[in-house]
């Protein structure tokens, strides 16, 4: 018989104190938002009144700042990732940010870039697309577009318009 026993993870509980130095520090690493951060509190095992109490002071040393979070996460995940609007504005609202610093993050993105980088993708997956039938392509392609977070308004007349020169040629 076996009686091997793993052994016991320690539970590390912080004081406020610590839980505060802690997060300035997590903070200071990149741009974070209330929830997280409060989730994060609640992973060092933080009751949920100092836990406020950290995140107020956080704010108020300016490391926390929804606004600023929002616009560098709409930049970041624009820039890097290639996401669209949809896409960031569901992310954003998972995170709980507000309707303002929602606005505010997508005032990031600059909407001559933003068609851009949509006709990049766009041209990209056109290569890639094996596809013969004109529609089972279309759709592979608009769903494609539509999983970045573009929106399919603008993904319909990318299609439209491309479909109009392929008559032409």
């Amino acid at each position: 018989m076996n009686d091997y026993k793993p052994a016991a993870k320690k539970v590390v509980v912080y004081t406020a104190m610590q839980a505060l130095e802690k997060a300035r520090r997590w903070c200071a690493l990149q741009e974070r938002c209330h929830s997280e951060t409060r989730s994060k509190l609640f992973t060092w095992n933080i009751r949920e009144e100092e836990a406020e109490q950290v995140i107020s002071q956080l704010i108020s040393e300016g490391f926390l700042n929804e606004e600023r979070f929002a616009r560098a996460y709409a930049r970041g995940k624009f820039r890097m990732k290639h996401w669209g609007r949809v896409k960031i504005i569901n992310a954003l609202k998972l995170k709980k940010i507000s309707p303002y610093c929602l606005r505010k993050g997508l005032e990031e993105i600059d909407e001559e870039e933003y068609m851009q980088t949509l006709l990049k993708l766009y041209n990209k997956r056109c290569k890639e697309v094996k596809e013969r039938n004109p529609w089972a392509r279309k759709a592979k392609i608009l769903t494609f577009l539509a999983g970045k977070g573009f929106e399919p308004d603008l993904i319909r007349e990318l299609l439209r318009n491309d479909s109009k020169h392929a008559a032409m040629d």
